[in-house]
Parts: structure tokens; C-alpha cells; sequence
């Protein structure tokens, strides 16, 4: 049985700078969440990561003190949360039958 999750989480951050200073940076946040051992998939788009309502919250946080340590010191970010205290369908249950 697959495990569930009480939380998912996608997140997109955008510096406003040179796009070389904004790969930098969103490289050293992906990599900061892919550290805190959650599931977690890097897309195109956005990073999404499932965990409970509380991990992934603070993941949240870090991701901004991340990137202001990293120069940034204006952006935007674009989150999309789903909660269910009972759990939530998790990454490979939404996208594995598109990903054989």
C-alpha cells in the first residue's frame, strides 16, 4: 500500500534578477527541499513535496530565508496546497500513468 500523506505542496519561486543569478537560486532552493528527506518532484514549473501540513509549511518558509541568503532580495512565489487530514493523492498517483 502506498503511503499517504497529509499535505502536498507546489511551489514556484521566481527572483527577480539576471537569469543566471535566478537559476542559481532556484537550484540551491530545490535543493534545500529535496535535504529535508520528504517525497519530493522537481518540474518544469514548480517543486512539489508531500508531507504534513507542518513540514511542509516550514519547508515553505526555508525556501524564502533560502533564497535571501542566496541574493535574492525580491521575488514571487506561487504555492498550491492540498490538505487532508485523511490524506491526499500523492505525486505517483497523479501523474504515474502518464510517466510509463
Amino acid at each position: 500500500m502506498e503511503k499517504k500523506y497529509e499535505a502536498s505542496m507546489a511551489i514556484q519561486l521566481l527572483p527577480i534578477m539576471g537569469k543566471t543569478e535566478m537559476i542559481s537560486v532556484i537550484d540551491k532552493v530545490i535543493n534545500h527541499i529535496k535535504s529535508k528527506g520528504l517525497s519530493t518532484k522537481v518540474c518544469p514549473f514548480e517543486t512539489v513535496v508531500e508531507g504534513s501540513l507542518e513540514e511542509i509549511m516550514e519547508v515553505l518558509k526555508e525556501c524564502f530565508i533560502v533564497a535571501e541568503k542566496e541574493g535574492a532580495t525580491e521575488f514571487l512565489s506561487f504555492i498550491k496546497i492540498s490538505y487532508n487530514k485523511n490524506g491526499v493523492l500523492t505525486i505517483d498517483e497523479k501523474v504515474s500513468k502518464y510517466n510509463k
